[in-house]
């Protein structure tokens, strides 16, 4: 085989058209065995793959149609693929050998013919397709009928009124009943593609045709295998023993060697769970899905992410799958930095209170490694774990100011904008160590580390004897900080003003700072909260100190969750791009090509608890030929009507300080998240719920809830 292709390379020189004519000529006068003749052709398809335009050639390829050789006629027909499009005056000429090739004794030539029209969607090679396609659907040989199967799908792209009309789909699902196992994992695959298409059939399984399915499943190859599990998403499950039995049955597949298999098979289990009621069967489903997972991180490391991407949502959704499985996610010193954070937001999602220590041995370690932005992950997932489990609090505490001590800028840095989130999460339990913490607050340059700083200050300016030193010092150079510092050192000085009242230099600060708030700052969000907190302290300052020093709600890592409704949704598409995006295909079909959204189907036997989640979407419905738009036509100049004034606009509500307050003075962005998107106001659309899931459960800042604590959910999220 080796030296076979390197006998081949040498057909790889660019050619001219001339030539390979007169060759192609030369060789119908003496050429008995066609040795000439393919080796001509070869050339010419060596050129078609290197880009070359061999479409002049067309009528003399065409000529070699008649030659016995199967060798010759594969040539010719991948000819026709490439330039068959783009020649459709000339096509006319081909069609005789279409068909008569259609009636060849050899299976190989009546599957290579069918399958090549089907390639060249051109209304009369179609028509003369569909009379030839109906026969190779029955053909006696099983490698034409799936090669019809497939030939049956690329019809539906080019004419799919015309392919329903002639009764292609019904003898594609026929055709799900054949004793061959690659024509039933071709036929589901077509009828997959023609269903996800938006004016597609309707593809739904039946319990019966579903255990056919997977009968043939073990003879099939691993693409077969995959077509055929992912399909089993549209069988509808209407009783709890149906989605057991079938549950039972696909389980062996997680024993596949192969990675696509494996993440089909374990999204076919995750659907089935959703109808299931046998608690030990979900138990015994979700223990056998463990160990393929692990398996998965063996592989390279772009397989790796994707199972990584994968198990970040499984995990969200079913805890139990990896729940003692947390050293397997520790980072490989080798491992690359992308596969390294997604290890990093698993360890974090599976850490509770027995293996809290081993978490926060590891990353500790991490904080140590040379990778600058790993590094900056790693400290602030010690703080996300001090709020997740109460008990390693403090040990995350001691471990954070041990890394203080280090005096290296960003993990300072770092560690000051997760201990701020620590005292939201703990009031009164450890502002014991903000005198270190100001001990570094020179080093500090980045605006979220300065921000999060002031945000200390200005909280604690009570307990803290020189916070107005502290604040002076900061507030010299206000004009030419970020948007973000400003914010948080107007809301710190009007704290330190109500804590300290009576202090000439606290009211000499904030009033140096209301001034150049409301006079010299071109930011609207920045100078409208100056005058709402200028004319707070002018007003009533009593009011005032009540509104800036509300007791704030301890935050909570609860929306680090994914939308319970969402997550079943995006279940849905595990070992898809959107598994690693984590988006819905549906909202973001622009971005790349998508199969159909899917969601779950509301029947009898759907647990309650996701049925009270439950995401429904519509099918695609495709506009008339003609739209008609109601309403009066265009104005004509002579007979506009004036337009009524329009109605004025009410005053926007006044930001309230503690909002500001909880997040350390956010900037800009503070101000947009209070904006309703257009998408939830409007009467006739859906509020998308996906929008924004690109941003849950990621590492950076505000990745937590200013909300009263909700319950947690893990006794429901075994259903």
């Amino acid at each position: 085989m080796s030296s076979q292709a390197g006998q081949d390379a040498k057909f790889f020189q660019r050619g001219k058209i001339q030539e390979f004519r007169a060759e192609l000529q030369a060789a119908e006068v003496k050429d008995k065995k066609f040795i000439k003749r393919r080796t001509v052709l070869k050339k010419i398809v060596a050129n078609i793959t290197m880009g070359n335009d061999m479409s002049p050639l067309f009528p003399d390829v065409v000529q070699c149609l008649g030659t016995p050789l199967l060798e010759i006629k594969k040539m010719v027909y991948l000819f026709l693929v490439s330039y068959g499009k783009s020649k459709p005056d000339q096509i006319h000429i081909v069609i005789p050998r279409f068909l008569e090739d259609c009636n060849d004794r050899n299976p190989l030539i009546r599957a290579l013919a069918i399958r090549t029209m089907s390639y060249i969607p051109i209304p009369v090679v179609t028509e003369a397709l569909t009379e030839q396609l109906r026969h190779c659907l029955k053909d006696r040989d099983p490698y034409v009928r799936k090669t019809a199967a497939i030939c049956v799908a690329k019809v539906y792209t080019a004419d799919p009124r015309k392919a329903e009309k002639a009764g292609f789909v019904e003898m594609l699902r026929d055709l799900l009943l054949d004793p061959n196992a690659t024509v039933v994992s071709n036929a589901v695959a077509a009828l997959t593609e023609i269903g996800d298409r938006p004016d597609g059939v309707f593809f739904k399984l039946n319990l019966t045709i579903a255990n056919k399915l997977l009968a043939a499943i073990g003879e099939s190859s691993e693409w077969g295998q995959i077509y055929i599990l992912d399909s089993l998403l549209r069988f509808v499950p209407e009783k709890h023993s149906e989605a057991d039995v079938l549950a039972e049955r696909v389980l062996i597949q997680l024993q596949h060697a192969n990675s696509a298999v494996v993440l089909t098979a374990i999204k076919i289990l995750l659907y089935l769970m959703n109808y299931m009621e046998n608690r030990r069967l979900i138990e015994h489903i979700c223990k056998k899905m463990g160990p393929p997972l692990v398996t998965l991180l063996s592989s390279g490391p772009e397989v790796q992410y994707v199972a990584l991407r994968n198990i970040l949502l499984i995990i969200q959704r079913r805890p139990t799958v990896l729940r003692n499985d947390v050293k397997v996610f520790f980072c490989k010193y080798n491992d690359p930095i992308y596969v390294k954070l997604a290890k990093l937001e698993i360890m974090y999602r599976l850490a509770r209170e027995e293996n809290a220590k081993e978490v926060l041995a590891e990353l500790q370690e991490y904080a140590s490694e040379v990778d600058v932005d790993f590094v900056r992950k790693a400290v602030r997932s010690m703080g996300r774990l001090a709020i997740k489990v109460e008990p390693a609090a403090d040990l995350c505490i001691k471990a954070l100011l041990d890394l203080i001590e280090t005096k290296v800028s960003y993990v300072v840095q770092e560690a000051i904008i997760v201990i701020k989130d620590i005292f939201r999460r703990y009031p009164g339990k450890y502002e014991g160590i903000i005198p270190t913490l100001c001990e570094h607050l020179d080093a500090l340059d980045e605006p979220e580390a300065k921000a999060a700083m002031i945000w200390i200050v200005g909280q604690y300016a009570d307990r803290m004897d020189n916070a107005d030193e502290l604040l002076d010092d900061l507030v010299y150079t206000f004009l030419e900080e970020p948007v973000e510092v400003q914010l948080a050192l107007l809301t710190a000085s009007v704290k330190l003003f109500i804590y300290k009242s009576k202090s000439e230099k606290a009211k000499e600060l904030v009033h140096r700072v209301l001034k150049w708030t409301t006079e010299e700052i071109d930011n609207p969000d920045l100078r409208d909260r100056g005058f709402m907190y200028w004319r707070l302290l002018a007003i009533n300052p009593g009011v005032a100190g009540e509104i800036v020093l509300a007791e704030k709600p301890a935050i909570t890592t609860d929306s680090d969750r994914m939308d319970r409704g969402a997550l079943d949704q995006l279940l849905l598409h595990t070992g898809t791009l959107g598994s690693i995006y984590h988006k819905n295909p549906e909202a973001s079909s622009r971005e790349f090509p998508y199969p159909a959204a899917r969601a779950l189907a509301d029947t009898p036997a759907l647990n309650p608890n996701s049925r009270a989640v439950l995401v429904p979407i519509t099918r695609t419905q495709l506009p008339p030929a003609v739209i008609n738009i109601p309403g009066p036509g265009p104005n004509e100049p002579g007979n506009q009507k004036p337009e009524p004034p329009l109605p004025a606009k009410p005053a926007p509500p006044l930001p309230t300080e503690d909002e500001d307050a909880a997040e350390g003075g956010g900037g800009e962005d503070d101000e947009s998240e209070r904006v309703l998107s257009p998408v939830a106001v409007q009467g006739d659309a859906v509020a998308d719920p996906y929008s924004g899931l690109d941003q849950l459960g990621t590492l950076s800042a505000g990745g937590y809830s200013a909300d009263n604590p909700r319950p947690k959910e893990d006794d429901d999220l075994l259903f």
